[in-house]
């Protein structure tokens, strides 16, 4: 399977209630009403698109309608260029510096799958013929430290680790350490899950980001939230508030598969101008792929296609 059909599979949910709400709208009313546009926004609103991305559409349909008239306006068509043009603004490309190691700092809250991600991650970097390391600074929750292992057994990718309970941030320059020493390509630092409304779990990966620094100048080079896709605009919060706290560089977004609300991608990169890197629709090694734009806004509005496919 392709990554645009990985993709328009993940994003099923979500395309499958959004194509159905705006095709009974638009079907039901060929004119243009103010309830028409109700429901269409209430659609999108629906979809987690967020306010800013919905009013855009919203008035682009309206002003294709003052100039074509009903017979000429594709809603779907008008969406998802909307949408791509939003996404569109910054670079998904991961940074790579000139000396390596590239350090990455994976960081959220429990359970929005950060470990996976640093193994997924790492594999994706090693397919493309880059060496990488993992380092297992999440000391704290059960198991985390095996199961970054276990993911390193599977992907073939080294993992640095201590024991249950060591500063994190001694991990941390011990991976750093390590990944100087053999020039790895790429270091992943797999961060312990902790909520941003505690400032003192917010304060040690401060400190774990400034060790790295002091080991290595501008390290960590990339800061990657992993936010869970199922909670909607829920995640726009946990955002704002490690943005404010380490200065994101990037986001990942997991668990794509399983939600109707996608549309928080759209929503949380509108408000907070940082780029979507990576999303996950799966559970597969390759089932994290780098984010595109107009494959994204597609899978979310281009109904043809997914008719075709079924």
């Amino acid at each position: 399977m392709g990554l645009f059909d990985k993709l328009k599979v993940g994003l099923q949910k979500t395309h499958g209630k959004l194509v159905h709400e705006i095709k009974r709208i638009v079907t039901g009313s060929p004119k243009l009403t103010g309830a028409t546009l109700e429901e269409l926004e209430a659609a999108l609103l629906g979809a987690d698109l967020g306010l800013s991305v919905t009013h855009q559409i919203i008035a682009a349909v309206k002003k294709a309608f003052e100039t074509q008239g009903a017979g000429g306006v594709d809603v779907f068509a008008i969406a998802r260029r909307e949408v791509e043009e939003s996404l569109s603004a910054n670079s998904a490309a991961l940074c790579r510096t000139t000396h390596p190691p590239t350090v990455l700092s994976i960081v959220g809250v429990n359970g929005t799958g950060k470990t996976t991600t640093s193994a997924k991650l790492a594999h994706l970097i090693q397919s493309r013929g880059q060496t990488a390391l993992l380092g297992a600074c999440d000391t704290f929750r059960a198991a985390a430290i095996e199961q970054l292992k276990l993911w390193g057994d599977r992907l073939k990718v080294p993992v640095v680790a201590a024991a249950y309970g060591a500063d994190p941030a001694a991990v941390a320059h011990d991976a750093l350490t390590a990944a100087l020493a053999r020039r790895t390509d790429y270091l992943l630092v797999d961060t312990a899950g902790r909520l941003h409304t505690k400032h003192n779990l917010m304060q040690e990966l401060k400190k774990l980001h400034r060790v790295m620094d002091k080991k290595l100048p501008g390290a960590p080079h990339e800061v990657l939230l992993v936010l869970d896709g199922s909670t909607g605009m829920n995640a726009l919060t946990q955002a704002r508030e490690f943005h404010k706290a380490v200065n994101l560089t990037g986001l990942v977004i997991t668990k794509l598969d399983g939600t109707s609300k996608g549309g928080m991608v759209v929503a949380i990169h509108q408000e907070l101008g940082l780029p979507i890197k990576f999303i996950g629709v799966g559970e597969q090694p390759d089932d994290l792929q780098p984010f595109e734009p107009k494959q994204f806004a597609a899978a979310l509005f281009d109904h043809d296609e997914l008719n075709r496919h079924r």
